[in-house]
């Protein structure tokens, strides 16, 4: 439990390597049901440092959904959307990480360039929401890759299901059919807030989950 904790508060490597997606060899897996494209989520847990550093700079990413989380539409048009913005960053961001970049483990930014895999992930996020999807319709989630690798991925919430936008593939799944753990992700109501996708013993407090921006 100490070295998933360790994990879980901190994104440290780099994700460079694309592996071809492996077909759910088990029903369920960490609390999960592998047979549904939707994820469930648990209790209350605790942002990754790097987040949380990232809504001390970038407020208007960070705000609360004020508009409903009933799961977003899929339509053709926003399927394209998100094959389009995917395939777009990245196409444009070349693959570098955050201690080359900034001489630190973990930073979170906009790239222009060059980034790690969070940095693909909220800019993927801010083109979606400027086409028009809700906030609360795009996650931030953190897995454990193929590899056993800390890993940042997109999750588009929809109507069909939970999508994975990655940097370590340009196709688009649901998440079931992509061979991750998954750890945990952003609140479809409180960006700021981050909820467990694996059962915890010792559920936190939103009070708790909602204090880290003032550290």
């Amino acid at each position: 439990m100490r070295l998933v904790n360790i994990f879980i508060g901190s994104l440290v490597t780099l994700c460079l390597t694309a592996t071809p997606s492996v077909a759910a060899k088990h029903v369920w897996m960490d609390g999960q049901n592998l047979n549904s494209s939707i994820m469930r989520t648990y209790s209350y847990t605790d942002a990754p440092g790097g987040h949380i550093d990232f809504c001390k700079t970038y407020k208007e990413s960070c705000k609360s959904n004020q508009h409903t989380t009933k799961r977003l539409a899929m339509t053709g048009k926003r399927w394209k959307q998100l094959v389009q913005v995917n395939s777009y960053v990245n196409r444009k961001i070349k693959p570098v990480s955050d201690q080359e970049l900034y001489g630190k483990l973990e930073h979170w930014t906009f790239p222009k360039t060059s980034g790690d895999c969070e940095d693909y992930v909220v800019l993927k996020r801010r083109l979606l929401m400027a086409r028009g999807w809700p906030s609360g319709s795009l996650l931030i989630t953190v897995v454990r890759d193929e590899n056993g690798d800390g890993h940042a991925i997109l999750t588009a919430r929809t109507s069909k299901g939970d999508y994975v936008l990655d940097n370590k593939r340009n196709a688009i799944r649901t998440w079931n059919q992509i061979p991750y753990r998954f750890y945990k992700r952003q609140s479809a109501l409180n960006p700021t807030v981050w909820l467990s996708l694996m059962p915890q013993r010792t559920p936190r407090t939103i009070s708790a989950s909602r204090s880290f921006l003032n550290r």
